[in-house]
């Protein structure tokens, strides 16, 4: 069956003051989390008038893609549905089978392969699937994309354009402190998260001709007891300061758009830290609609509807898989296989 459609995939958030309690409760559902430390997390939105950048982010992203399809004669309408906030999958789901789509393409807004950014988003357009009931689209997501020359391509120039952002006399002894979200070790377990971020951040420093970077997580939710991907970002800047590195570049590879975390826990609370520290730091910008980034997503829809194309990837792993395996991106006990989503 030919694809008839493309799915953007993603988080969601707060468009203002009003959802962020609805959001976050959405986000938390299911999950034992103290309410304060949910109203810990609300600040943070209030700190940005209650407006998380994602969702308009993706609007962007949607109307970059629109034209690159039409520029590269890619005739496919592009839907767009979320985990936790308007517009969630089921609503979008609806849609499409109203408008008679019946097997499209997803692409999801997280480069590495986790429970959290992988499979739980399957799992979410399978319940979506049942809930919109017969005749729901099949969807087909494609693969992972954290070693497409597209990525690490974009990625590779913000990190250099940071870099030149530094006083001339700190760029050649400055470190990339490159960052991605924190996820509890035991899911990290049960996927190649961490694998692929090493990889992509190799990846990046290989191209710029770079070593000695280093990657480290941020943007932790569990509680103390339960182990965390580690070093924390704001530890690791105290470590540079005191081992005298000149200057850092931060560079949140592991997050496509400039989300709340990276506004909140690295525009923020790491640039409050480098001032204090006396340390200077400049932030890399993230991949958002760089045209070398909507070129790959469109390589991504096109080497997928004609497989004669090449996969396109770099590095020791090679281009990821199409499909899912059922053991793919477990969060710790074994799960049951996910069913109308490959």
């Amino acid at each position: 069956m030919p694809f008839d459609a493309l799915l953007l995939v993603s988080f969601g958030g707060p468009e203002k003051r009003e959802d962020v309690i609805p959001f976050l409760e959405n986000v938390l559902r299911g999950r034992n989390v103290p309410r304060e430390r949910m109203l810990a997390v609300a600040d943070h939105y209030y700190h940005f008038g209650g407006k998380s950048p994602i969702n308009e982010q993706n609007r962007q992203l949607i109307a970059a893609l629109d034209k690159d399809f039409a520029d590269h004669g890619i005739q496919l309408p592009i839907y767009w549905g979320n985990r936790n906030w308007h517009p969630l999958l089921p609503e979008t789901l609806r849609q499409m089978k109203e408008d008679g789509i019946k097997n499209a393409l997803a692409f999801f807004t997280s480069a590495f392969s986790s429970y959290s950014g992988c499979r739980q988003y399957r799992e979410n357009i399978a319940a979506a699937q049942a809930e919109v009931g017969d005749e729901a689209p099949r969807i087909s997501k494609l693969r992972a994309f954290y070693n497409h020359p597209g990525f690490i391509g974009v990625m590779a120039g913000h990190v250099q354009k940071a870099l030149q952002e530094l006083p001339a006399n700190l760029q050649k002894n400055a470190q990339v402190v490159y960052t991605a979200h924190s996820i509890p070790v035991s899911m990290a377990q049960g996927s190649k998260y961490v694998e692929q971020l090493q990889e992509a951040c190799r990846l990046v420093s290989e191209n710029l001709g770079r070593s000695g970077d280093y990657l480290v997580y941020q943007s932790r939710s569990g509680p103390p007891t339960q182990p965390w991907l580690e070093p924390d970002v704001l530890d690791y800047i105290r470590k540079a300061k005191l081992k005298s590195v000149p200057a850092v570049v931060l560079a949140p590879i592991g997050f496509i758009s400039d989300h709340m975390e990276v506004l909140y826990d690295l525009d923020t609370e790491a640039k409050n830290l480098c001032e204090e520290l006396q340390l200077p730091m400049v932030r890399a910008a993230t991949a958002g609609t760089d045209p070398l980034f909507v070129g790959m997503i469109r390589e991504l829809v096109a080497e997928r509807m004609d497989p004669s194309l090449p996969s396109l990837a770099l590095g020791n792993f090679g281009p990821s898989h199409d499909i899912c395996p059922e053991n793919c991106c477990l969060q710790g006990a074994v799960r049951p296989p996910v069913t109308g989503v490959s």
